[in-house]
């Protein structure tokens, strides 16, 4: 019997080349294309998994294709409206490269942090943070309870918190 790095690495010579082209389908873009097809296959590494057969191997390696799609296409909007606020900075006021870098990497994680929150949780935790709204104007413009408004925000700066620890212990 095989070890499973050994068997991601027979499905990984049987498919990559399959997962690849899925992405470029999605993608239009080789490179990008062939950095996500490993990430996909470092994907499945990470997390054994048995199949039943190839074809649900191949469901899966879909699924996980999709998701890094999803993944990248969020990480480019990220950049992208960095990049932005970047233009409107006059150019001797612009961070150094490892300070864009610090920023980037920080910013796609409160990104991910939003995005793997319910959705009426980010929404409220949004209104409060960008439109200043106070949790009854929230809970009427979400059709909650200043109660349940209450819970939500409860919920998202504990994320946050979660999110300050791990920033912090990779700026050590």
């Amino acid at each position: 019997m095989s070890s499973y790095p050994e068997q991601v690495q027979s499905y990984y010579q049987a498919h990559h080349g399959w997962v690849r082209q899925w992405l470029q389908r999605r993608l239009g873009n080789a490179d990008d294309s062939a950095d996500l097809a490993h990430d996909v296959f470092l994907r499945l590494l990470a997390k054994p998994r048995a199949f039943e057969s190839d074809e649900h191997l191949r469901a899966y390696l879909s699924t996980l294709s999709r998701n890094v799609c999803i993944d990248f296409w969020r990480r480019r909007e990220v950049e992208q409206a960095w990049h932005a606020v970047m233009l409107e900075r006059p150019q001797e006021h612009a961070p150094s490269e490892e300070r864009r870098a610090l920023v980037m990497e920080a910013l796609q994680q409160v990104h991910r942090m939003l995005a793997a929150l319910p959705e009426k949780v980010a929404e409220a935790f949004l209104l409060s943070q960008f439109e200043g709204l106070g949790y009854r104007a929230i809970g009427e413009r979400l059709g909650v309870s200043e109660r349940t408004v209450t819970k939500y925000m409860a919920q998202a700066m504990y994320r946050c918190m979660l999110l300050e620890m791990e920033l912090d212990e990779a700026l050590a």
